[in-house]
């Protein structure tokens, strides 16, 4: 499991109550409402925390859910796998692979090649476009 690399303290200040929200305390933005669900932007989406990068825009597709979808990550290893039970059901948490924080959902309902869908939430992440420097 990753380590956390950075202070509560740090976080609050530099993360906006919905970032912190949902990375920190595995909180959900609501549906059509980040800033990312209907993004169509070539680029690399990175952890809002750490700046991992996670995922590329071209596995981003329409899922019809509200929140970003991927159908893999950049790598392995960027995005781990958590079994989460909490709200009377199982799924599989989605926790950026560097500092932990918490992305989203990973459901067994994506399209091929992996036929997962990484359901992120817009908050966790940041768009670099391509073309762009950090």
């Amino acid at each position: 499991m990753a380590e956390k690399t950075f202070s509560d303290e740090e976080l609050r200040k530099r993360l906006t109550p919905a970032q912190y929200q949902v990375t920190q305390q595995a909180g959900t933005e609501r549906a059509f409402t980040g800033e990312y669900w209907d993004c169509h932007d070539d680029g690399t989406y990175h952890c809002i925390v750490c700046d991992a990068e996670l995922f590329a825009s071209g596995t981003k597709f329409e899922s019809g859910s509200g929140w970003p979808s991927f159908w893999e990550a950049v790598d392995p290893a960027k995005v781990e796998r958590k079994v989460d039970a909490s709200m009377g059901m199982t799924r599989v948490e989605a926790l950026c692979g560097t500092c932990g924080a918490h992305l989203g959902h990973i459901f067994p309902d994506g399209p091929q090649p992996t036929g997962e869908r990484f359901c992120m939430n817009s908050a966790s992440l940041r768009l670099e476009k391509e073309g762009d420097a950090n």
